[in-house]
């Protein structure tokens, strides 16, 4: 998507070690028209795999999520990374490496939002390695819900992420891929 890959150009910061700081229009500030028109491109690519919910994971996927969300209709839910005390003593939990936190981190869902039958969309700001995503995936399937597609804002294609996903058979969408993250150049390009 060529709007988010300029908006990447110019306001995002590789900071070595593939780390992409994307802070002021993603993941700590966040640009509503961009978001929104990200959710209306998800929305088109996944229009007809027959999702019933949209699951992503705490925070930083919550805005491509909810605006995907808006564009299909459907509810979002979000992996909690610390649980509430509102939250019922069962939940669907599992762990995932964050290669930004440079530590493993809890996605808990409370199985009253994640239930037996759904059809989920899984929508992320990044796909890097997989993992989290993949911890979506087993939370889903913990809950007895079907992944019917992926789709990550930014993907590097570099760390192998989408070969990680490739078993699951489901339709896997990036609106940006990056191919190379070499000192402060960022390259795009297509996914392998």
């Amino acid at each position: 998507m060529k709007e988010l890959e300029e908006r990447i150009l110019r306001d995002g910061k590789s900071l070595g070690g593939g780390i992409l700081k994307v802070d002021s229009f993603v993941n700590h500030q966040v640009d509503p028209l961009l978001m929104d028109a990200c959710g209306r491109e998800f929305a088109r690519l996944f229009a007809s795999v027959g999702a019933t919910k949209v699951l992503t994971a705490e925070i930083s996927g919550i805005a491509p999520a909810l605006t995907t969300a808006i564009h299909l209709g459907l509810p979002v839910v979000y992996a909690r990374k610390h649980k509430p005390i509102t939250m019922p003593d069962q939940v669907y939990l599992t762990l995932a490496p964050s290669h930004t936190k440079g530590r493993m981190v809890e996605l808990i869902v409370s199985p009253e939002y994640l239930a037996n039958g759904e059809k989920v969309l899984i929508i992320d700001d990044f796909l890097a390695s997989g993992q989290t995503i993949l911890g979506l995936v087993r939370l889903a399937e913990a809950s007895g819900a079907k992944i019917v597609g992926i789709g990550a804002l930014i993907e590097k294609v570099f760390e192998g992420g989408r070969a990680a996903l490739k078993p699951l058979g489901v339709p896997v969408h990036s609106l940006a891929c990056i191919t190379s993250m070499e000192g402060d150049q960022i390259v795009f390009g297509e996914p392998e």
